[in-house]
């Protein structure tokens, strides 16, 4: 853990107050559910991720898609890349981005296929899209939130995901989201 130097006194309701430019840099916004841990006299506030929760399984998920599409996989809560699975593979860990943002919060999903004139859109911030040539996001909505999306990828020109690749990342978005009712 990482001192800040940074003070606040809790209030008489028991609130502290997580300034401004730690809230922008953790990219926490208003209404975010935090995870509270505690371990002896220490407290750590975390950003809560249903998704990441289940790690195994959507790690075994994502494998079995990429099997089954042969399209590198990527399953991501709202914030970051949590499996990646096939060729090409990159992005563990890394913030999503804005783009992807923009998609997940519009709860649609998202595809395109460069030899038919679509953009492909960046998963994670500063990554270059040049390598890919379709794209697939179906966001993970579950009661109305969106928990993340999975996403597919080729890095083979001129191939286009198919129909049958789209029906089973959707069945993948939907167990995944079916988790949690």
């Amino acid at each position: 853990m990482k001192a800040t130097g940074i003070v606040r006194r809790i209030d008489e309701l028991g609130r502290v107050v997580i300034p401004k430019e730690i809230r922008r840099t953790l990219r926490i916004k208003e209404g975010d559910p935090l995870e509270i841990f505690t371990e002896r006299d220490e407290l750590m506030l975390k950003k809560y991720s249903p998704i990441a929760t289940l790690d195994k399984f959507s790690d075994s998920t994502a494998r079995t898609l990429n099997d089954l599409s042969g399209l590198l996989t990527v399953i991501a809560d709202t914030d970051e890349v949590l499996s990646s699975v096939g060729e090409g593979k990159r992005g563990l860990g890394r913030h999503l981005s804005r783009e992807m943002d923009r998609v997940l919060k519009e709860r649609r999903s998202y595809i395109a296929d460069r030899s038919e004139g679509g953009t492909v859109l960046p998963v994670t911030e500063g990554e270059e899209t040049d390598a890919y040539y379709a794209q697939l996001i179906i966001p993970i909505v579950s009661g109305g939130d969106c928990l993340g999306a999975v996403v597919l990828l080729s890095v083979k020109e001129g191939v286009k995901i198919e129909n049958s690749s789209i029906k089973l990342a959707q069945l993948t978005a939907e167990m995944l989201a079916n988790q949690f009712n």
